[in-house]
Formats: structure tokens, C-alpha cells, sequence
């Protein structure tokens, strides 16, 4: 695989400009008709949560409606691959996410490449995962968990949704950074994989804040930190994983791209209203409640952040061999 930086920054000076006037036009009159939003996910995910709120927003704000689509399967390789072939005209657009960055390392020949073929629009989310245990689990705190990890090495077991997901990707590079040695059990899918751990089938899992918060408060889980680089406001008690592990950083986040060739100008045009939505105070109170933040930005400042991600897991995976299910 090319060097992720190198090629993004290749693609973009590479890109193809239609004539100033028709882009300005273009970009003045768009959008004319409805815009379809793919989710490569089944509903009810996050992805899909956020942009049934956001799409009301953005039909309202330019005078088309934005019509959310579901189309799961092939770990978010069919829904993004039906936008790659999609017409570049900002009518087709992609609810994006990590798993799409960690594919591109992660699949084997795969039919497209995401950092060449989707164009970066805007973030719309981040959350943080939290590294939680079953209450009966003997350590209480980052350290103590570092300590009977490599006291049981090999005999525990961290769950999550899936090869490739946030919370496998988390728990591998917890793995690499502390030297431990636990077992990957994936299940299919993160709510299958927090039930076994509610039910202490397995140990520990780093799961989605959105799934996991009340069933801390609830004391059904314990919390021992929080993934991101700062703690979180919805459980300010919990520290961070990087105050016993420094450097230690992992999140959710997700966006919205473009297949590669829709002009600067609608993509600047759908990167400013998701922006302005993402300020909406309504908007924000209702991330609050999935446990997550704003991911605002330009496109450039998006696709900077994709390639630092595919960078950062491309090593990950390299390190502890990970190979696609």
C-alpha cells in the first residue's frame, strides 16, 4: 500500500478543476434536486443516528432533502463502494468513519481505495470508548489490570464488535503499549459482545461510550478510563487511560465524504452548512446525549485527520498481525 500521506497529498494536487464560472454556478445552485446520504451500516448504529439528525437539518437549511440510506454488509465496504461508482455531482454522499480508515490497511484487494476514492467533506462527530470491566474482575484500576494481565498472560479475554471496529483497534494498541497479552474475541457486533460482558464471559472490552455509560452508572460495569486525551464530562470521576499509559489515545469519530471529483465548491458548500449544523445548540445537546462531541473542521483539516488515523492504526495492525475476518 502507497504511504497514506504521500498519496493524499498526491490525489490533491492532482485534482482536476472544471472551469471557474460552471463551478461557481454549480456550486450557487446545488442542490437542485435530493442528495442521498449513504450509511454502510445497519440502522439504529451511530452513524446512522447522527445523520437522521443532521439530514432534517441540512434539507431545512438548503431547500432539498437529504434522504438517509442504509446500506450494510462487508464490514462498510458495500455501502462505501456503491459511492465510489456514484456520479461526482454532491448528489451521492457517504456517512463515513473509522472503519473505513482501518479498512484500507485491514482488506486484502479490496475494489477501492478510501483515501483515494472519497473525498473528504466534513467531521460530524467524536466520542470516546471506555475501557470497562465486569464488576467481579479483580482489578480496580488501570494499574492493577497492567498488573494481573501480565500475572495471567494469555487467560484474558477482551471482547468487541468485530475485526477492524474501534474497540478491537483500542484493546490492540493497549496491547502493544503496555506489553500485555490478552486474547481478541470478536462478536458480531458491539452490543452482542457487551452482553457477554455484563455476563462475565469475558474480561474487558473498550466499548462505545454510547452503549456503555448507563450501565456504569447502573454499577453493572466498572469503568477504568476513558479513551481520549482528556476526561470526559459525563463521568469526570473516570480517568483517562493515558494518565497510566502516556500517549495512549483512541476514539469514535465520523464524517461525511464525497466520491473523488465533486467540485471545491459543493464540497465547500456541504462542509459549511454541516458546520453550521454541528454549532446548532440542539444538535450539540443531542451528541450530549450519545455521549459525544462535535467533530467541526474543513475538508482539508478532515483529510489530514484521516491520514494521521490510517497511519496510526497501519502500524497497529502491522504490529500485532491482524488479518481480516
Amino acid at each position: 500500500m502507497k504511504h497514506p500521506r504521500r498519496q493524499f497529498l498526491h490525489l490533491a494536487a492532482g485534482a482536476v478543476a472544471l472551469p471557474a464560472v460552471s463551478r461557481v454556478a454549480w456550486a450557487q445552485s446545488y442542490p437542485s434536486r435530493p442528495v442521498r446520504v449513504v450509511v454502510a451500516t445497519a440502522a439504529g448504529g451511530a452513524n446512522d443516528i447522527i445523520m437522521r439528525l443532521i439530514g432534517p437539518w441540512l434539507s431545512e437549511r438548503l431547500g432539498q432533502q437529504f434522504i438517509i440510506e442504509n446500506r450494510p454488509g462487508g464490514s462498510n465496504n458495500i455501502g462505501t463502494e456503491a459511492v465510489v461508482r456514484a456520479p461526482a455531482d454532491g448528489y451521492t454522499l457517504l456517512a463515513i468513519s473509522g472503519v473505513n480508515v482501518v479498512n484500507t490497511v485491514l482488506v486484502d484487494k479490496p475494489n477501492f481505495n478510501f483515501i483515494r476514492d472519497i473525498a473528504p467533506v466534513a467531521g460530524t462527530m467524536r466520542a470516546p470508548l471506555v475501557m470497562t470491566v465486569n464488576p467481579s474482575f479483580p482489578a480496580k484500576t488501570i494499574p492493577e489490570f497492567i498488573a494481573h494481565a501480565k500475572a495471567n498472560s494469555g487467560k484474558l479475554n477482551f471482547a468487541s464488535g468485530g475485526t477492524g471496529t474501534g474497540p478491537h483497534m483500542a484493546g490492540e494498541l493497549f496491547k502493544m503499549m503496555t506489553g500485555i497479552n490478552m486474547v481478541h474475541v470478536p462478536y458480531r457486533g458491539e452490543g452482542l459482545a457487551l452482553t457477554d460482558l455484563l455476563g462475565g464471559q469475558v474480561q474487558v472490552m473498550f466499548n462505545a461510550s454510547i452503549l456503555s455509560v448507563e450501565s456504569i452508572k447502573a454499577g453493572k460495569l466498572r469503568a477504568l478510563g476513558v479513551t481520549t486525551a482528556t476526561r470526559w464530562d459525563a463521568l469526570p470521576d473516570i480517568p483517562t487511560v493515558s494518565e497510566f499509559v502516556p500517549g495512549f489515545e483512541a476514539r469514535v469519530w465520523f464524517g461525511v465524504g464525497a466520491p473523488k471529483g465533486t467540485s471545491a465548491e459543493t464540497i465547500d458548500k456541504l462542509s459549511e452548512a454541516i458546520n453550521k449544523a454541528l454549532a446548532d445548540p440542539n444538535i450539540k445537546a443531542r451528541f450530549a446525549d450519545l455521549g459525544g462531541v462535535p467533530f467541526p473542521g474543513s475538508p482539508a483539516e478532515l483529510g489530514k485527520f484521516i491520514v494521521e488515523e490510517a497511519e496510526k492504526w497501519s502500524k497497529v495492525i502491522r504490529t500485532a498481525n491482524i488479518k481480516a475476518e
